[in-house]
């Protein structure tokens, strides 16, 4: 079977396998969401009388017969066929004859594969959202079990304050929240119709947008064509960016749990089954999975700044660089998806050393405090200053764990204020919810 482009000559095999890339293998993913668009079309074609009723209902029962095929590992697209926009429509022509080749009228494979993109994403981003819940509550638990829990504050990776564990858990899991909120913008940008903008500039056809639209489950019609496909590798760049926020805490709180469970610190302890060993040295307890997640940003930043710079100076209209951001945004999604399960892997099985949490603290670390109970007692405080760091062995031995209990303004160690995070990641299940049984009647209303 032909591309769907083609016409006459034999294009170099080179030529074809440096242009067609590695399209064909990542579009194996988006058979699922090519079938969907091309289901949606053809009703909005039928709505036209450019499809008969028989027409239709052939190409509907051929195209239910793709997606049973892809579930079964039994349909893929190959590199002679270029994307998964050919092979969807060639196995449509050799089924279904003249029908098969009607079904391309009023579009480009530019809104096409915008369209499939925004299906696939739809989807990911919603699949995202459990790992990202699960792990958020898992932290949520961990700070409120340990919350009473001393844990000395660093800044500039030096000792600082009195803190907590569960001050420390909950810093994590409120970041993660507001990744849910980062998502969720993601989400409402990327639910938009991009059918009928056909290669940037519409056609002269009556196209009835607001149909496909509706078919397909999108939130609303993305109005100007132009900007239909120039904002192609926009979105994917927004999605890159939320799923990089995910992966910057993740880096962040992999850096803390390499520090925390260091011999010199051992407020933690890495279980067993998360570490790793050493070909050499035996005693060995490697925590390659966290260094691993820690450098994994990198790839998911990276592949940010790789779209970023794809579409920076492109004129408008479609070019074939936007091809490249494909990958990135898939690629996104995987490393995301897996780092978060790692994670909450890692930090259900986190073992608490309270030995090594107390031992961390010193007089110094009260010195702050010292300060500002001079302070309340009527001195002014830069003079309280200097007095405790004039001789900071004066300060008097202090319990930690009163220390941080005392504290009992919201958010503060005596008060975390859990409750409201777990609300917030009650509304957050409910809009998922929600969008994933819209995303079934649609699939359902259209497979009728």
């Amino acid at each position: 079977m032909p591309k769907l482009w083609e016409k006459d000559g034999c294009l170099h095999k080179d030529i074809e396998k440096f242009a067609v890339g590695d399209n064909y293998i990542l579009d194996n993913k988006l058979v699922k969401a090519d079938v969907f668009t091309n289901l949606a079309h053809i009703e909005m074609l039928r709505s036209l009388k450019i499809l008969s009723k028989d027409e239709t209902n052939k190409l509907k029962n051929t195209l239910k017969e793709i997606l049973k095929l892809w579930r079964l590992g039994k349909f893929e697209v190959k590199l002679k066929q270029e994307d998964v926009h050919t092979a969807v429509e060639n196995y449509l022509t050799s089924k279904c004859g003249s029908a098969g080749k009607k079904i391309h009228i009023g579009r480009s494979r530019n809104d096409q594969i915008i369209s499939d993109l925004r299906l696939y994403s739809k989807e990911r981003l919603l699949e995202i959202g459990k790992p990202l819940i699960v792990l958020i509550e898992t932290l949520l638990n961990f700070a409120n079990k340990h919350k009473n829990l001393p844990m000395v504050g660093y800044t500039h990776s030096r000792k600082a304050m009195p803190s907590s564990v569960g001050l420390w858990a909950g810093a994590f899991a409120e970041s993660l929240i507001d990744n849910l909120r980062i998502l969720r913008t993601a989400y409402i940008l990327n639910n938009r119709s991009a059918l009928g903008s056909a290669a940037s500039y519409g056609i002269n056809l009556e196209i009835d947008r607001e149909l496909s639209r509706n078919l397909l489950g999108f939130e609303r019609v993305q109005n100007n064509l132009l900007y239909v496909n120039n904002s192609r590798g926009k979105i994917e760049s927004i999605i890159l960016f939320a799923l990089a926020q995910v992966m910057l805490d993740l880096a962040k709180l992999s850096e803390d749990l390499i520090l925390f469970t260091r011999e010199e610190f051992e407020y933690f302890t890495l279980p067993d089954e998360v570490v790793l060993g050493s070909s050499i040295m035996p005693q060995k307890r490697n925590p390659d999975v966290l260094e691993l997640i820690r450098a994994k940003y990198a790839q998911v930043e990276s592949e940010l700044f790789l779209v970023m710079n794809v579409l920076k100076g492109l004129p408008s209209g479609y070019n074939s660089d936007l091809q490249l951001t494909k990958g990135s945004l898939i690629k996104g999604f995987d490393t995301t998806c897996l780092s978060l399960k790692i994670m909450n892997i890692i930090i259900g099985k986190l073992k608490v050393n309270k030995t090594g949490l107390v031992k961390g603290f010193s007089n110094e670390v009260f010195a702050a405090d010292e300060a500002t109970k001079l302070a309340k007692e009527g001195m002014p405080f830069r003079e309280a200053y200097k007095k405790v760091a004039k001789d900071l062995k004066k300060i008097g031995k202090v319990d930690p764990y009163k220390n941080i209990k005392e504290k009992k303004y919201q958010g503060a160690t005596g008060n975390l204020s859990l409750d409201e995070n777990k609300k917030q990641i009650s509304i957050y299940k409910n809009l998922i919810s929600e969008e994933k049984k819209k995303i079934k009647k649609v699939e359902s209303r259209l497979l009728e």
